[in-house]
């Protein structure tokens, strides 16, 4: 399985261009886009409106095109259905963001949440459980979530 997915890195995903204090490596985007889909599935549903959303943050984060989005969805959700916990992709975003990343990969996530029109207990529970996991202080979590919140359509 890594054989493929360092293959999947090495062929279709050009190296980006990163400064001397960027630790990101290839697999950061599979860690980032399982945790999406993680969070996503948290309600057990996954609707179109949340599947655009992770393509968009994806495609707009890690500057991939379609088709390299559509196969690192793929990739991640298979390493998430394989995955008994989500301590290997949160301990290498941990090691590898620094907190203004992980800001804007929470801020995603809540607007993952927020994506189909509900904020379910459940979704809630595990922006909790992956900020904790992230080192994200709760209040940094709350400020982010009323940010998009704010920005949300209105019913």
């Amino acid at each position: 399985m890594l054989d493929s997915i360092k293959s999947f890195f090495q062929t279709n995903i050009e190296p980006a261009q990163q400064a001397e204090t960027d630790k990101a490596g290839p697999n950061i985007e599979l860690a980032a886009c399982a945790l999406l889909l993680e969070l996503a599935h948290a309600d057990e549903e996954f609707a179109d409106s949340e599947r655009r959303h992770i393509e968009s943050a994806i495609q707009r984060h890690f500057e991939l095109d379609v088709e390299q989005t559509k196969e690192l969805i793929e990739l991640a959700d298979r390493e998430r259905r394989q995955s008994s916990d989500l301590f290997q992709f949160t301990s290498l975003i941990c090691n590898s963001f620094d907190e203004g990343q992980k800001m804007v990969l929470i801020e995603a996530m809540w607007g993952l949440v927020y994506a189909d029109g509900e904020v379910a207990e459940h979704e809630t529970y595990l922006m909790r459980k992956i900020s904790k996991l992230l080192d994200v202080k709760p209040g940094y979590l709350a400020e982010l979530k009323k940010r998009v919140a704010k920005n949300q359509p209105s019913s």
